[in-house]
């Protein structure tokens, strides 16, 4: 039995709502907490100097296999992982091309999941993973529950030298997220 299509959003998702869980973001010096990439390294957000993109997102779907929970479509904000992660990856280039020093996924899934799902889905960009969420707690990032795992809400973090300067929150629909950036980037030039 095929698994959903998780490349595809239903046309039924249900939209979530500002909760003002991220609020508090916006001014935020990002706490110093190392996270492994895709790629190997070790990356504290804090540490970075430029400007840094951060999309983070619940989980991607596994080929084949079923969601986390039956009823993922029905949570608000939970389903769109993956075309949020490839409509990135499309606009990588137009990210940098802005004046964008470096891009990352974040999730609270294995390093060994984000790998498999970075090279199926040839991303040019590292997804960092802060799987035992010292990150999320630190920062105080939203989350929700699903399938006895704690998730992180879908947002965007525009960061300056380790500063929160523009959060997108909540990020809908997903597959449009970088749409939002590049616009706020063209008109903050």
């Amino acid at each position: 039995m095929a698994g959903p299509d998780f490349t595809r959003l239903p046309d039924d998702l249900p939209v979530p709502v500002d909760d003002g869980a991220a609020g508090h973001l916006t001014g935020l010096r990002l706490p110093d907490v190392a996270l492994r990439a895709t790629d190997g390294s070790l990356v504290s957000l804090a540490r970075l100097s430029g400007r840094t993109i951060v999309f983070a997102y619940p989980r991607t779907g596994v080929p084949g296999q079923p969601n986390l929970v039956a009823d993922w479509d029905a949570i608000p904000g939970a389903r769109g992982c993956t075309p949020q992660v490839c409509a990135v990856r499309d606009a990588h280039a137009d990210l940098i091309r802005r004046g964008v020093d470096r891009v990352f996924g974040l999730s609270t899934q294995d390093g060994a999941h984000q790998r498999e799902a970075a090279e199926r889905l040839h991303l040019p960009y590292p997804i960092l993973s802060d799987r035992s969420r010292a990150f999320a707690q630190a920062a105080r990032l939203p989350t929700f529950g699903a399938g006895g795992d704690i998730l992180l809400k879908r947002l965007t973090l525009v960061i300056d030298d380790g500063v929160v300067t523009r959060v997108f929150y909540p990020v809908f629909p997903p597959d449009r997220s970088a749409e939002a950036v590049i616009a706020w980037l063209d008109a903050a030039a």
